[in-house]
């Protein structure tokens, strides 16, 4: 969980008119032709001490034939009004000053700025049952119940076990 991923969801939504939704930790999903694809992600690597350097990837105005990977996505296929990048980028930075000064006011706790809030109510990863593929080869699979003040996905195992995650590669699984 980050302040990019609803800072970038909320400024794609009022710029290009498209229902963006977070999937854990930061990717950023819109529904093209009936389903949820990925059309961005979201990256943030420490620099030093004192330093992150953000990187924000949009799929902006790709055609279907022009994906990258099965699953993807972009604006123009998800029915966006605006796929000007000029807008959209001064949008996605509006909005990510406004987070971080939210974030840093309350000295960077995540539910005093209503980060955590913010993240959970656009993530469409809560309530379903996931498969979380973890780093070494081991997999769990549950129902994403919570994401937590450090950031992790909790998961409720078939075990009735609440395990948070950390890292991991998040499958949405369909309901039968």
């Amino acid at each position: 969980m980050s302040l990019r991923a609803p800072a970038a969801a909320v400024a794609l939504a009022r710029v290009a008119g498209t229902d963006t939704l977070l999937k854990w930790p930061n990717d950023l999903l819109a529904e093209v032709g009936g389903e949820e694809r990925k059309i961005g992600g979201i990256l943030a690597e420490r620099a030093g001490d004192r330093a992150v350097v953000l990187g924000i990837g949009l799929n902006v105005s790709l055609h279907a034939e022009e994906l990258p990977v099965p699953g993807a996505g972009s604006l123009a296929l998800a029915g966006a009004r605006a796929t000007d990048r000029d807008p959209l980028l001064r949008a996605v930075l509006r909005e990510l000053d406004d987070w971080y000064g939210r974030w840093n006011s309350a000295e960077g706790d995540p539910t005093e700025s209503m980060l955590l809030e913010a993240y959970a109510a656009g993530c469409a990863t809560l309530g379903r049952t996931v498969r979380v593929e973890l780093p070494g080869g081991e997999q769990l699979t549950g129902e994403a119940v919570a994401v937590d003040g450090d950031g992790r996905l909790v998961l409720a195992t078939p075990d009735a076990v609440q395990r948070p995650v950390a890292a991991g590669d998040i499958i949405h699984l369909r309901t039968a």
